[in-house]
């Protein structure tokens, strides 16, 4: 009776670190890009590519596994460990690439495998989809802060290498399990359509939020990755209370409708930051995260309670959620990185004018403009700290002063470049409201 429990803790586990590896690397990015000289557009590939690989890969997999869960599950957790090493170990980027997209294959296999294996050891339906949903959310939402830390102590790499022991923990527990979902109900599973498109709308709002926030915290106001992952655990905790406290029984409707009216406010908060600083993200993060918990785990389990396979249901499911993070992410990058090169161009241009418009003499403007202008240049995607390298050409209140005008400028161009880009995410979660009102107007299935 002891191992039961143990082994069903295990593969939560799994789900939740498949679930995680689509936004755990997300504060490694700035790591992952000074480790591959390549630019914000290109190293957004590393999420990009993960998700938009299970998102083609989550219906095919649940098919094999609602036949074969034990063979599909030990399969997929064998690529994504196998797949992780390499991640790890890649020596160009191209081949982080390629090993991302393996890992997802193999995580897509785990997903449709879990499920039916949980089935098979809670020995209820409902009960299982339950810890399922909560396993994937739980990962989802602290990958992040757990990818930050890691990245800190140990480097970015050290999140692939962790992987790989934990993928051969849940190996180890994945025992005999009958295909107890292939005897569901019809064969043919068609899916859940309002719910699925809810699902994606609001997980591409969400993760465009964690995305950009963690691209602001580290390249933008140059937190360290320790310090983003922490600013950014107010966000899953916030989801875990608030889902704590929905009374049973509370319709998907009930909670999504202002839940996704708590993400949109939330994400319009982050788009209006008044100054630099990391403290002015909390409250918008407290409503993002609410209406997180709120959301995304009501409308999942409607989803997957919808008449039909339940494991095919699932896949489904993961399907819509990371097509909606790709396209959150394929739509958001561009924008933003376009906008922090046109602000950093105009906060040059005001900066050049402060130096001009300084009280020190003539020969050193030329010098200190000379010295921001390198420093910019090695600081390539991310904004750099000026004021050493101002005030190292010499000492006194002008140069100091000089040092917090520029740095100000510069800063507070930062800020200002992901403006429109969570306008665009909050409007991304204004459009999750149109299915949601589709959901409340129907009857359950």
């Amino acid at each position: 009776m002891k191992s039961r429990p143990r082994g069903t803790f295990l593969v939560q586990i799994a789900i939740a670190m498949v679930l995680a590896d689509s936004s755990v690397v997300t504060i490694a990015l700035p790591e992952i890009l000074d480790r591959y000289a390549t630019g914000v557009p290109t190293v957004a590939w590393v999420l990009i590519a993960y998700n938009l690989a299970l998102a083609l890969a989550a219906v095919p997999a649940a098919h094999l596994a609602r036949r074969r869960p034990t063979v599909v599950g030990a399969t997929g957790l064998a690529v994504f460990s196998a797949s992780s090493l390499t991640c790890a170990l890649a020596p160009t980027f191209p081949l982080l690439i390629t090993s991302r997209v393996v890992q997802a294959i193999g995580g897509a296999l785990v997903l449709g495998a879990t499920l039916a294996i949980l089935i098979d050891r809670l020995g209820n339906t409902d009960s299982a989809t339950t810890a399922w949903v909560r396993a994937g959310i739980a990962g989802a939402t602290l990958g992040p802060a757990v990818g930050g830390l890691l990245t800190q102590l140990l480097g970015w790499e050290s999140i692939f290498f962790v992987q790989v022991p934990v993928s051969l923990l849940a190996l180890a527990s994945v025992k005999k399990t009958s295909p107890i979902a292939a005897t569901q109900t019809a064969t043919r599973t068609r899916p859940a359509g309002w719910a699925n498109i809810a699902v994606a709308l609001v997980a591409g709002a969400l993760t465009a939020a964690l995305f950009l926030l963690v691209i602001l915290l580290i390249n933008g106001w140059r937190l360290p990755a320790a310090g983003a992952g922490a600013v950014l655990t107010v966000m899953p905790a916030s989801a875990i209370l608030v889902a704590r406290f929905v009374p049973p029984g509370t319709s998907a409707a009930a909670q999504g409708l202002p839940g996704a009216i708590l993400i949109c406010g939330g994400l319009a908060g982050l788009a209006l930051l008044p100054q630099t600083g990391w403290w002015w993200t909390i409250a918008p993060q407290i409503l993002v995260g609410a209406g997180l918990g709120l959301t995304l785990e009501a409308l999942t389990e409607v989803a997957l309670a919808k008449r039909g396979n339940r494991v095919i249901q699932a896949g489904w499911s993961i399907g819509a959620r990371h097509v909606g993070v790709v396209v959150g992410l394929a739509l958001l990058t561009p924008i933003f990185s376009s906008d922090l090169v046109r602000e950093q161009d105009a906060a040059l241009v005001a900066g050049t004018a402060a130096v001009l418009d300084s009280r020190i003499s003539p020969i050193d403007k030329l010098k200190v403009a000379q010295d921001v202008l390198v420093e910019i240049d090695r600081a390539k995607e991310r904004v750099p700290d000026l004021r050493p390298t101002i005030n190292r050409a010499g000492d006194g209140t002008e140069y100091r002063k000089l040092a917090d005008d520029v740095q100000v400028q510069l800063d507070r161009a930062a800020t200002h470049a992901f403006s429109r880009s969570f306008w665009i995410a909050a409007g991304i979660g204004v459009l999750a409201l149109l299915p949601m009102l589709a959901l409340s107007r129907r009857r359950p299935t």
